[in-house]
């Protein structure tokens, strides 16, 4: 009762006066097939009794016409009432459901399997099942009007005949309650492999995978796989469509043997005079309309109730609880003036998982730059995540000018930062949303964006497009093709053109070109308190890498940041570097203090840099790339030297 209120309300927001329309026009058409049988009945005894005249002839014939007339228009202005309370109510279900999942501050829910499950049943159900419960309790009520209507008739014609009808719809009534139950039951248990097929199918058509799989031969591999999981949904919905024609075909044929017996005393009556031919057409018409009636009833109410069982899953989505605590009234962040510290964090994404973080200590002083500096696996990632409050520590705290992150608002605290992510999004969207999307308020001033994109170093490239910033950056979309924009697809299938005749398909960029616009997305937020860039130059040549950290050190200067990379070059000019192992801090220092000590820095760094002095001669032996006696100078303007 809770899900249907839910449902109701939400179309009634959605549309009240739709909703008004809506209910008036199902009612009219429910008592039309009552008052046409009426009619018609009176009409055949009129004649059978040889008492007709021309006035009331006219008069029935008149009124059956209208009551034509309106079964024909009354149902298609219903329908059309019913898709547009249906559209309302999906876009404005859409919206809360998704309004919702902005609410969860943090990442671990969408790294939840049985989570995604319920967010996928939810996106199906939740924008759907409102109209469909608004649509189930109108049919509820045409139902029972069209019921009632037909079983007063009866109770006239064949009183004995009432209950019958009635009783022998009432195992119908329970059997598709049950089966409805079963149902939802099913498209639960069915959900992963659903939601695993749906990833073999947008994998088979990813153009990012589709190289792989042509050159590794694993389309077949893979199709197979996804055949697999539709193969066992298939079987589920197999075994509960059989059940269905099982119990559905033995309910159906009881009550079409008490119809049947019914029918037959009505004849036998008619013969001896105990009924006159119009009480048997309207005997017929009342105990089909009965029947149909309570099976409609059925019907609706089971699919009433699967719909609000299937709904439970987008009420469960709207009032989770915060997957990361958030204060009543959380403190606004401060701007950084004293800079972040993080006090005894451990850390491990979940129970079953190995501590990442260890019992770190590590403070980022005010307008420093610290780089962290480990092997894979030893954290980095992780601190970036938890500085971001994308997770929180398992023990100890983060600490914002003395104050524990916990305590601010998360969105104010993300506003005072920016980031480049190793992970970073490609989106199939325009060059200048690409970047824009890095801070909303800025999305329209392009001024802003083009100094963002130099500052990366990609107007160069961004500026050569076809469009220039308006450029789609995306195969999978034609240039323009949202509504009210310029159409540039073909509807036979062909790829269309845009203005003055240019192809409009989007365009591709490598994935240096994309690295940059992730960098341009951080010098949008430039005037962020904290600046975090994990692995900002990895998809870089050399000369493009040296270029882009020299814009970089210039554009952190006097900021705090924090810098991740593996190329330890790029972080030698860094105030502080702190080498993470084992989710500790294993040693910290200037870069020439670090290579002193000869600890696991000076390893790493000394592995790198053997790769730039030393090369293979041609008898296979490793030489210096330097002649003997060069100096530390010749060496020093080697990358990561």
């Amino acid at each position: 009762m809770r899900g249907a209120a839910a449902a109701l309300a939400l179309a009634w927001r959605a549309g009240p006066w739709l909703a008004t329309a809506f209910a008036l026009l199902t009612l009219a058409g429910a008592a039309l097939p009552v008052v046409t049988a009426w009619l018609t009945k009176s009409a055949i005894d009129l004649i059978a009794r040889g008492a007709a005249t021309a006035p009331a002839l006219t008069g029935l014939g008149t009124a059956l016409a209208a009551c034509g007339v309106l079964a024909a228009v009354v149902p298609q202005a219903a329908r059309y009432a019913r898709e547009e309370t249906g559209r309302r109510v999906g876009l404005a279900a859409q919206d809360r459901l998704f309004q919702a999942a902005e609410r969860f501050v943090g990442l671990a829910r969408f790294e939840d399997p049985v989570f995604l499950d319920r967010l996928r049943m939810a996106q199906q159900h939740g924008a759907t099942t409102p109209g469909q419960v608004v649509s189930a309790v109108l049919g509820i009520a045409r139902t029972t009007v069209t019921g009632a209507g037909f079983l007063g008739s009866l109770l006239v014609v064949g009183p004995w005949m009432a209950p019958v009808v009635v009783c022998a719809a009432v195992p119908s009534l329970a059997a598709e309650l049950w089966l409805a139950r079963r149902r939802a039951a099913m498209l639960w248990r069915i959900g992963p492999a659903e939601r695993r097929e749906f990833f073999f199918r947008e994998l088979l058509v990813n153009v990012q995978a589709a190289k792989e799989m042509r050159l590794f031969g694993t389309g077949a591999h893979l199709r197979e796989l996804m055949n697999g999981r539709r193969r066992a949904a298939n079987a589920e919905r197999g075994r509960t469509d059989r059940r269905e024609l099982r119990v559905q075909g033995a309910a159906g044929a009881f009550g079409a043997l008490a119809a049947g017996g019914g029918l037959v005393w009505a004849l036998h009556a008619a013969a001896g005079g105990g009924l006159t031919i119009g009480d048997v057409s309207l005997f017929a018409a009342a105990v089909a309309g009965v029947q149909g009636a309570l099976t409609g009833l059925a019907v609706e109410v089971a699919a009433a109730h699967q719909q609000l069982l299937l709904f439970g899953h987008y009420l469960a989505v709207l009032g989770g609880e915060p997957d990361l605590p958030v204060p009543p009234l959380p403190r606004p962040a401060p701007p950084l003036r004293r800079g972040v510290e993080l006090r005894d964090v451990w850390f491990r994404y979940s129970p079953d998982h190995p501590w990442t973080l260890r019992g770190l200590n590590l403070t980022i002083p005010y307008g420093e730059a610290v780089g962290l500096v480990g092997r894979n696996g030893a954290g980095k990632s992780t601190l970036v995540k938890l500085l971001c409050r994308m997770y929180d520590p398992e023990r100890g705290e983060i600490l914002w000018d003395g104050t524990d992150i916990r305590e601010l608002d998360p969105a104010g605290l993300r506003a005072r930062i920016g980031a480049v992510f190793q992970d970073y999004m490609q989106y199939d969207m325009t060059a200048a949303e690409n970047i824009g999307l890095g801070d909303v308020g800025r999305i329209g001033d392009r001024a802003r964006i083009e100094a963002a994109a130099r500052g990366a170093g990609a107007h160069g490239f961004v500026a050569a497009l076809p469009r220039g910033y308006d450029t789609l950056l995306s195969r999978l979309f034609f240039q323009g093709d949202d509504l009210g924009g310029d159409l540039g697809g073909d509807p036979d299938g062909g790829a269309g053109n845009g203005p003055g005749g240019a192809p409009g398909t989007g365009v591709l960029l490598s994935g240096g070109q994309w690295q940059r616009l992730a960098l341009a997305r951080a010098y949008l937020r430039g005037d962020r308190d904290l600046l975090i860039l994990d692995e900002p130059g990895s998809g870089l040549d050399a000369e493009a890498e040296h270029e882009i950290h020299a814009g970089l050190r210039e554009h952190r200067r006097g900021r705090t940041s924090v810098l991740v990379s593996h190329r330890l070059g790029t972080l030698r000019d860094a105030g502080l570097l702190v080498v993470l192992d084992g989710g500790r801090v294993a040693e910290q220092g200037a870069h020439a203090e670090l290579l002193a000590r000869g600890g696991l820095y000076a390893h790493l760094f000394g592995l790198q840099a053997q790769g730039y002095r030393t090369v293979e001669p041609d008898d296979g032996d490793l030489a210096p790339a330097f002649p003997p006696g060069a100096g530390d100078g010749a060496r020093a303007d080697l990358p990561g030297a």
